[in-house]
């Protein structure tokens, strides 16, 4: 934490492997239902992925839903970063079953640079429909009914759309997962 901001930068191990770090509230918080927010500035990057979901593994199935996805090592050519390799798109993604399962639905939104300042990621989750926003105004709007309680992930894990971190990716605290707050509200 710096100046109440939890901060989660890339950083090597030993071995000069990339950490992926999690953190979540499995076993300490879960909700069904209500109104999920995160107010934060994304890292850049070759293989960055940060990442805002919610997930339930209380039986066979993982039903997960991703508030927020970016990755930021793609370049101008894959659709998620410019050419500096800073994130200019996020995707929000529905998993009912899980995400070895077909989605109910995904939506990017391409904005501006999310790394150059702070963004607000929101989800509105209600019995039949959820509806995801982006500083404030609605973006996505998925009807599918999903009622397992889910606890709460923040995480910045290396690879998949944003490639394999290499010698140019920044590490260290200057290139943070900067997290303002998280907040969840429950209905009334």
């Amino acid at each position: 934490m710096t100046n109440g901001a939890l901060k989660i930068w890339p950083q090597r191990d030993a071995s000069g492997n990339f950490f992926n770090r999690t953190i979540d509230t499995d076993g300490k918080y879960y909700q069904t239902y209500g109104f999920f927010e995160m107010e934060a500035k994304l890292p850049v990057g070759k293989g960055a992925w940060p990442a805002f979901w919610l997930l339930n593994h209380d039986g066979d199935t993982r039903p997960e839903i991703d508030i927020m996805e970016a990755y930021s090592g793609g370049g101008p050519t894959s659709g998620w970063s410019d050419s500096n390799l800073h994130p200019t798109t996020f995707a929000a993604t529905v998993w009912p079953t899980g995400a070895a399962n077909p989605s109910a639905g995904q939506q990017k939104l391409a904005t501006s640079d999310l790394s150059a300042a702070f963004h607000k990621y929101g989800l509105k989750w209600e019995p039949n429909r959820l509806t995801f926003y982006f500083d404030g105004q609605q973006f996505y709007t998925v009807n599918v009914s999903m009622s397992n309680r889910m606890y709460i992930l923040l995480d910045l894990w290396f690879g998949s759309a944003s490639g394999q971190p290499d010698g140019t990716t920044p590490t260290g605290e200057s290139n943070s997962y900067i997290v303002n707050y998280v907040k969840a509200w429950q209905f009334q």
